[in-house]
């Protein structure tokens, strides 16, 4: 079998480093799909309520006890993630970005809104690690860039 038709098959670099092959075509469409409904969903109706302080999104953070300042932090940080999420170079580190921003909305939650919502942040952290997972040879080539630059 040839390494085109083979998802997880090695090769060997210049570097020494081995890479592995991308999804399947199938996987990336499916995978790419998802990553526009999840940017749009961040930046729509998560990240724009809290961008222009509705009264709704300033009343929950006004309960988290931080203020307006962390409710504008968090709208800007979805929607950063949410366009790093469609660009490809970005796609994999945005998505385990917003993982851990899923986790501190999954904490904040349950300690401070007992449990009302948990559910949500937790079917999206598992999206993002979709995401991320197959990803993650997006996330690789990121690191070796950065890493030649500096």
């Amino acid at each position: 079998m040839s390494q085109a038709t083979t998802p997880l098959a090695r090769t060997a670099s210049a570097s020494g480093v081995t890479a592995q092959a991308g999804p399947s075509r199938r996987t990336d469409i499916a995978v790419r799909t998802l990553q526009i409904v999840l940017a749009l969903f961040l930046a729509i109706p998560s990240a724009g309520p809290k961008l222009i302080g509705h009264s709704v999104a300033a009343e929950s953070f006004d309960a988290i006890g931080f203020g307006d300042w962390f409710m504008y932090l968090t709208g800007a940080l979805e929607l950063a993630g949410a366009v790093a999420l469609v660009i490809p170079i970005l796609s994999g580190v945005s998505a385990i970005a917003l993982s851990g921003l899923m986790i501190g909305a999954f904490i904040t939650q349950m300690t401070v809104f007992d449990g009302e919502n948990a559910l949500t942040p937790v079917i999206f952290l598992v999206l993002f690690a979709v995401v991320a997972r197959v990803r993650w040879q997006k996330t690789v080539e990121l690191v070796a860039l950065v890493r030649r630059r500096f």
